[in-house]
């Protein structure tokens, strides 16, 4: 009878142990510590693209908000409304740029902001999914590519 009790006791004590997480977030991630996050299902976070609008449309990361670094903060909290608890990853065009929209993010009371080391470049490299209008099938990962009626007409 013993036995029988200390194997259901092992087996609470393995049923009921805290699932395994991701490492927790970092003030600079590299992008495959992003990756391994949303592989691992967590959808609590957000990634900004502070690079210009044009670059934004011709490739980005999956998923990503694009924000231009001069409307940061207004578009960060009045257009997107995100909470200054939330996750946020950051990249841009540079590292100066993306260290610019942390400090300027944390600035403003932001405490969870991280800069994704080596930006889009990065993120492709690690395997992770792209979109946009000029994406190539030359990098690992899933590609979506949209175009516009007048594009596929030529």
């Amino acid at each position: 009878m013993a036995d029988l009790q200390d194997t259901v006791r092992s087996v609470k004590d393995t049923v009921t142990s805290p699932l395994p997480s991701p490492e927790p977030m970092q003030a600079k991630s590299s992008a495959n510590e992003l990756k391994e996050r949303l592989d691992w299902g967590e959808p609590a976070l957000t990634i900004l693209d502070v690079r210009s609008r044009e670059q934004f449309q011709q490739e980005r990361i999956l998923g990503a908000v694009n924000v231009e670094l001069h409307e940061l903060l207004p578009q960060v909290q009045n257009v997107h409304g995100i909470e200054t608890n939330r996750d946020i990853y950051l990249y841009g065009e540079n590292a100066e740029q993306v260290s610019d929209a942390a400090r300027q993010l944390r600035g403003a009371g932001y405490i969870r902001v991280a800069e994704i080391e080596g930006g889009l470049p990065a993120w492709k490299e690690c395997g992770g999914s792209i979109e946009g209008v000029n994406t190539k099938d030359d990098y690992s990962g899933t590609r979506l590519t949209f175009t516009t009626d007048d594009q596929s007409k030529g």
